[in-house]
């Protein structure tokens, strides 16, 4: 427990600051997680099969790449490069011929490694632009995570009696999931009508954070579920006590591409 606390302290320091300071240190504090990020989805997935180092390279520069893509906007952009999304498709889909060798590299290791680099990359991009586009965005998405994983937990504890998804994340429960949503959303509509907006029509607000309440919880139960597919307790030990850059950021990387398409209703 104290091993969890200290760490929880040190993030905090590294990652508040950056967050406050935005622009390049905070881009380079995301192209860094993204990166480990990418290494956990490898590492796991090389549980069962290695990749070629080669092909490794490619997706690590290619999840770089993605993270910083239009990293100085202060403006959402809706339009996908799909010249972008065309190169990683001939990228790993190409070497499948010239490995010619399917215990080696195979569709579904392309198709694997497609799917990852966006997840990752746009992910941690659109954590980017949300900060560069307002601070306040981040600090009401980074409440709906935190309350709500955090009383979710206290919940669960304490009067937690039916499974969520027992096959996938044994200690949730359903309890736990109410009660976290009900506090991760009053606490983020609270900040959001106090600092960002206090004329929205708060039906909508509080339906919106609802969803992205909900979202982040099922961001949680989906990586959980990776990690059980590849037998795996976390994604690595870069944080002692919190396991790995996934497993902490897990619930707010569902939330931020939630967020992107209530963007305009907010």
């Amino acid at each position: 427990m104290k091993k969890r606390v200290l760490s929880a302290i040190v993030m905090i320091i590294i990652f508040v600051p950056l967050l406050i300071i935005g622009g390049k240190p905070f881009a380079s504090l995301m192209l860094a997680l993204s990166i480990v990020g990418m290494y956990e989805l490898i590492r796991v997935r090389e549980t069962k099969k290695q990749f070629p180092k080669v092909i490794k390279l490619f997706a690590y520069l290619m999840v770089m790449f993605f993270t910083l893509s239009n990293f100085e906007s202060v403006k959402f952009i809706n339009t996908m490069d799909y010249r972008a999304m065309s190169f990683i498709i001939f990228l790993f889909l190409t070497p499948m011929i010239f490995i010619n060798d399917t215990k080696k590299y195979n569709l579904n290791d392309a198709l694997f490694l497609i799917g990852a680099i966006l997840f990752i990359g746009l992910s941690f991009n659109l954590i980017i632009i949300t900060r560069n586009y307002n601070i306040h965005y981040i600090i009401y998405l980074l409440l709906i995570t935190v309350i709500t994983d955090t009383f979710a937990y206290i919940t669960g504890s304490l009067i937690g009696k039916h499974k969520l998804a027992k096959e996938i994340s044994p200690k949730k429960s359903v309890e736990g999931l109410i009660g976290g949503t009900i506090a991760g959303v009053v606490a983020a509509t609270v900040f959001y009508i106090t600092v960002i907006d206090p004329t929205i029509s708060l039906v909508s607000l509080v339906v919106i954070t609802t969803v992205l309440a909900l979202l982040g919880q099922l961001g949680d139960l989906v990586f959980s579920s990776i990690k059980r597919y590849y037998n795996k307790k976390d994604f690595s030990d870069i944080i002692p006590g919190h396991g790995g850059i996934l497993d902490r950021f897990d619930s707010l990387v569902f939330v931020i591409l939630g967020f992107v398409i209530f963007i305009n209703m907010l």
